[in-house]
């Protein structure tokens, strides 16, 4: 029973790899396509900010001011200084781990609520910045963001894009999770009295998980852009930072898959209830509220605890045999009591 479960572990996984890079030719139309591009590059900030919000318990709200810095970082760099794509998405990473260490540094020794402050106020900052600066920015028109080049020029070609990088990420964030890392960060979440008991520095390790939480918001931002071919400051507003926090509340903190379906679902809402538009934030609520109340370690413990259940468990037997000699002992003890 235990071979099979191994056995099919596996092939479940290359079954769904397979499936994520033949989508491109399955989808019925290049919107269904876009949607899935939309999916993945969400997912590279989130995967990130879940390492921040479900495994070390930080409540950053604020992750789309870092989405909008590799955004604005990847289009000013294509369009106004004629760099290349590649070199630009790894600028914009960059520089979204640079803000995330400028900003972690005085920050994550706040408590929870004031972190979370913080966080919103660097959104709401870079997005007033992002309207002043008009030379550099475009002020409220915005500006334009160049595609990649070949093989990354075509839907398809930057759907693999998006996909490679969000399974690097996902690589990436798994490893931290699983690894020493992970437990430290889960020991941080759960109990910064006894993380410091065990030596372990609860500042460094906010900080380090923070800044690749930037990183990858930084990334998702150049890719952000360059989907959408052109940003303005109306696209990075408060909202789609309670989003990201959202799909990780809603997947369930402490697992990577959680997040993930989270992500899926949030993202493709709006086109399953399309013809209710405007009860669009209806359903969001609705739908948080299901899980609070029904299912408050996520969707993610959910699938776990069906794939546990439904797993085949070697049956034991204990064979109990007698032991006459402390039988005889507590017989001979009772009869001299009695």
């Amino acid at each position: 029973m235990t071979d099979r479960s191994h056995i099919l572990r596996p092939v479940a996984l290359l079954a769904g790899v397979a499936f994520l890079v033949l989508l491109p030719f399955l989808v019925r139309d290049q919107y269904q396509l876009h949607l899935a591009q939309l999916i993945g590059v969400y997912w590279i900030l989130i995967a990130g900010l879940n390492l921040v919000v479900g495994y070390s318990g930080q409540l950053s709200v604020g992750h789309v001011g870092l989405l909008a810095v590799g955004a604005y970082a990847f289009a000013i760099l294509t369009g106004r200084y004629d760099v290349s794509p590649v070199l630009a998405l790894g600028a914009s990473g960059a520089l979204g781990g640079l803000c995330g260490l400028v900003l972690g540094l005085p920050s994550l020794r706040l408590p929870g609520f004031y972190f979370a402050m913080v966080t919103l106020a660097f959104a709401v900052i870079i997005n007033e910045q992002s309207v002043a600066q008009t030379e550099l920015t475009g002020g409220g028109v915005g500006l334009p963001a160049q595609g990649f080049s070949a093989p990354f020029a075509s839907p398809q070609g930057f759907y693999w894009l998006v996909l490679g990088i969000s399974a690097l990420v996902t690589w990436l964030t798994w490893n931290v999770a699983h690894k020493m890392w992970g437990r430290a960060i889960i020991a941080v979440r759960d109990s910064e009295v006894a993380a410091r008991s065990v030596g372990i520095s609860v500042y460094r390790a906010k900080l380090i998980v923070f800044v690749f939480s930037g990183v990858t918001a930084g990334i998702a931002g150049a890719l952000f852009a360059s989907l959408q071919t052109y940003i303005t400051p109306d696209t990075f507003v408060f909202e789609l930072g309670l989003f990201f926090f959202t799909c990780i509340i809603i997947g369930g903190r402490g697992s990577i898959l959680g997040p993930f379906i989270g992500t899926v679902v949030l993202t493709a809402l709006p086109e399953v209830v399309a013809p209710l538009a405007k009860l669009g934030n209806f359903f969001y609520g609705l739908l948080l509220l299901i899980v609070v109340l029904l299912i408050p370690e996520g969707f993610g413990r959910l699938l776990t605890q069906a794939m546990t259940r439904l797993k085949p468990q070697a049956a034991e037997s204990k064979v109990v045999a007698p032991d006459p000699a402390r039988l005889k002992a507590a017989l001979g003890t009772r009869a001299g009591n009695g």
